[in-house]
């Protein structure tokens, strides 16, 4: 197998939080090219932003850290069809606590099965930032309560529309 230059980071990122943003900032590193791969829809409870809207926060903040390698595309279907239409064998997972892991491990298994030439790196979020969930923040947010911690600015003024509207 030639080696990967390239590796995805899919999720549904509603809203991307800073645990997020840690992986992406170092899957960067490791790879030539790095494609956040935003689910065009998510059925997890309390979604709050569309696809686009997803997708506009992510790119904001990667162009403002000068993350140049980072692309941001949609994500519709198959992460295993996505992989090969994109060329890419590696699939990063974010991994915070043990639930996480039995999760992500059975998709991993199940992602190699359909197509055994991708591989899944399980990349686990900077300690601090290790108990951050989308939900959680949405659910502050919701209450009035102060997502800076948890997001980026820019994250936190569309967070903020959101919940005043």
């Amino acid at each position: 197998m030639e080696k990967c230059r390239t590796a995805v980071y899919p999720g549904t990122f509603d809203p991307m939080t800073l645990g997020h943003f840690d992986l992406i900032t170092r899957a960067a590193k490791l790879y030539d090219k790095l494609i956040v791969a935003v689910a065009a829809t998510s059925k997890k409870q309390g979604a709050l932003f569309e696809a686009q809207d997803r997708m506009e926060m992510i790119r904001e903040d990667v162009e403002l850290a000068g993350l140049k390698n980072v692309t941001v595309k949609r994500l519709d279907g198959l992460l295993v069809d996505f992989c090969r239409n994109e060329n890419v064998s590696v699939v990063i997972r974010g991994v915070r606590v043990y639930s996480d892991f039995e999760y992500e491990f059975q998709m991993a298994l199940t992602n190699r099965r359909m197509a055994p030439e991708i591989e899944t790196l399980f990349m686990m979020p900077s300690e601090n930032l290790a108990y951050v969930t989308a939900s959680t923040v949405r659910e502050i947010a919701a209450y009035g309560g102060d997502t800076t911690p948890f997001v980026t600015e820019s994250v936190g003024k569309r967070l903020r529309a959101a919940i005043s509207s």
